[in-house]
């Protein structure tokens, strides 16, 4: 199925990493980065600890082929407006945006993962006293890490003054948090957001 961007470039899902066939292991489950947020999510939910939702993309189908009668397969269509970020909901009285990421990359995190209109609304979410962070999964390492948006405008920031246009692994681990991979609930973010806004939650 072909799927377009507004401005009617095409789709290419070999650039959205946390879609990478290849999946990691865990006790050998084989589960994907959107899959261990979503199951997280479900946990911080069914515990009232917060509400986070993966955030639907509206799609414009234009063409369907009816293979069958009780059939049909979309052939072609567009996403109806750039995407913003993955996850958004509520936790301690705050609003909570962010995006998650999987590289295959050992060495370092690549920003043409991150895409322009992507880096403005986290700017607008925390301007607007919002906590918004990225979640980076080193798939090969399966090194889970939350940086920070405020580092990653800093980051997107260099690359756009001529800098780098990656974040090098070791620049992730000391201004990110790392992440360990758990049971219930598989990734606790919530923890770590407890322990960079401490002041600024509510009780």
């Amino acid at each position: 199925m072909a799927i377009h961007y507004p401005n009617g470039k095409k789709y290419d899902s070999r650039h959205e990493s946390r879609t990478d066939e290849k999946k990691y292991g865990y006790a050998n489950r084989g589960m994907t980065l959107e899959e261990d947020i979503n199951e997280t999510n479900a946990y911080y939910l069914a515990h009232r600890i917060a509400v986070i939702h993966k955030k639907p993309t509206p799609v414009q189908i234009v063409q369907v082929d009816y293979p069958h009668r009780s059939a049909a397969v979309i052939k072609e269509a567009y996403f109806k407006t750039p995407s913003t970020t993955d996850y958004n909901g509520v936790y301690k009285g705050r609003y909570i945006d962010f995006e998650a990421k999987e590289t295959r990359n050992e060495t370092s995190f690549p920003l043409k993962n991150i895409h322009e209109h992507q880096i403005q609304h986290i700017r607008d979410v925390i301007h607007c006293g919002g906590i918004s962070f990225l979640i980076i999964r080193f798939a090969k390492s399966e090194e889970i890490f939350l940086l920070e948006g405020k580092y990653l405008l800093h980051f997107w920031d260099r690359m756009k003054a001529g800098g780098r246009k990656s974040i090098k692994k070791e620049e992730i681990a000391a201004f990110g948090h790392r992440i360990p991979l758990g049971i219930r609930p598989r990734i606790d973010y919530i923890r770590i957001i407890d322990s960079i806004y401490r002041d600024i939650l509510c009780p």
